[in-house]
């Protein structure tokens, strides 16, 4: 089961960005947990739950540096794209962190 966490400034438009993936991942048999917090929760969560991808979301995508650095030795990190994120696109979405994920994959074999 991967994890997949959606992170962003107050976490509405996220949270329904992750329910839209979390059905495209159904949808296709994927074994995915994917959920949404607010980005003031990001070392917390990273730490206890141990994701397998970390997503932000476009609004706090000025944290990417950051987060990647502190976290993207372990885990992947992504921006989310703004037009699919706008279009709560969870297929797209879906896609791209799985690509994240076979790239972090590839890189540290």
């Amino acid at each position: 089961m991967k994890k997949i966490y959606l992170f962003c400034s107050a976490g509405m438009s996220t949270s329904m960005l992750a329910k839209n993936m979390q059905k495209a991942a159904d949808a296709h048999s994927l074994p995915a947990h994917i959920e949404a917090f607010s980005s003031s929760k990001i070392s917390a969560l990273v730490e206890s739950d141990h994701p397998d991808v970390i997503l932000l979301g476009p609004q706090v995508s000025f944290m990417f540096d950051d987060v990647n650095e502190k976290y993207g030795t372990s885990t992947p990190v992504g921006v989310i794209d703004a037009d699919d994120y706008g279009a709560l696109d969870g297929e797209r979405v879906l896609k791209y962190a799985i690509l994240l994920l076979k790239k972090f994959k590839a890189a540290n074999a």
